[in-house]
């Protein structure tokens, strides 16, 4: 059985904001919504602050979309089943020909990645051409819920769905496409062959909140605490062939001692900082 999702290392993060662009070009997103946003972890209550005083400062960033959740709250909250897991790759989607717009999976989601569209959707003045794809998108498993819009209505609730109109034709989503530092991978968690799972077995990959149960299918590999650490994947010698090529495995982990990984590290997301 396939279970897409995603892997997201913190260390190659630069909070360019690249993937919260291509996300709100890709799908079409009206001002005052983003599926898509990077917060900065660090000591101030506005983007790229750090903690600390220099030169003793530390900060980075944390890209926050729908998680994806095995468990989802969302889904057994919506009375009229517009949110739902697709069985078929663990994708969580809406239905907006369902979606009465109550807001329930809003309260009930802990990540805060839903958004609600109020009005009719407002664009950048001088906006007048399309942006993103095009033409309406029906699930491919499912082809009577119509998971995306260029456009979404009035009343309805709206948030990431891995852009399903490209998933669903064998592309990745466009923040993966286009992040700059090769941050991102996606790909089947249940195949241990997958470049994301060899990821997350050798980067310490983390999930948001696991002791809600969520199970989400988005992954955070931890900050390194220096910069200076990265993995050397040249140096045959000291890494393991079998070893990801994106995160440091234990070998790196081993040889970095104090100056790896942030001791302890939990992804903060009750302490997001930052703004759309």
């Amino acid at each position: 059985m396939t279970r897409l999702g995603m892997v997201i290392d913190l260390s190659r993060c630069v909070g360019c904001n690249t993937c919260a662009v291509a996300c709100k070009e890709e799908n079409n997103e009206p001002l005052g919504i983003w599926w898509n946003r990077v917060l900065t972890v660090g000591g101030g209550d506005y983007i790229d602050v750090p903690e600390g005083e220099y030169p003793n400062v530390d900060m980075h960033y944390l890209p926050l979309a729908c998680q994806h959740c095995e468990d989802a709250p969302c889904v057994k909250v919506c009375p009229v089943a517009a949110t739902y897991k697709r069985t078929e790759d663990g994708v969580v989607l809406v239905d907006f020909d369902r979606c009465i717009g109550c807001r329930y999976c809003m309260a009930a989601c802990p990540y805060g990645v839903r958004n609600f569209n109020w009005g009719e959707p407002v664009y950048s003045p001088g906006v007048d051409f399309p942006v993103g794809h095009q033409g309406d998108h029906y699930d491919k498993y499912n082809p009577s819920r119509l998971v995306y819009m260029p456009e979404r209505p009035k009343g309805v609730v709206e948030k990431c769905t891995f852009c399903v109109q490209r998933i669903d034709n064998n592309e990745v989503p466009f923040c993966v496409e286009t992040c700059p530092e090769g941050a991102r991978v996606f790909g089947d968690l249940e195949n241990p062959d997958s470049e994301i799972s060899g990821i997350i077995q050798n980067g310490n990959a983390q999930q948001l909140l696991p002791e809600l149960g969520t199970n989400p299918q988005v992954y955070y590999v931890p900050p390194y605490q220096k910069k200076g650490i990265v993995p050397d994947y040249a140096n045959q010698s000291v890494i393991n062939a079998n070893e990801s090529t994106i995160a440091p495995g234990q070998s790196i982990i081993d040889l970095a001692e104090e100056n790896g990984y942030v001791s302890g590290f939990v992804p903060p997301q009750s302490k997001k900082k930052g703004g759309e």
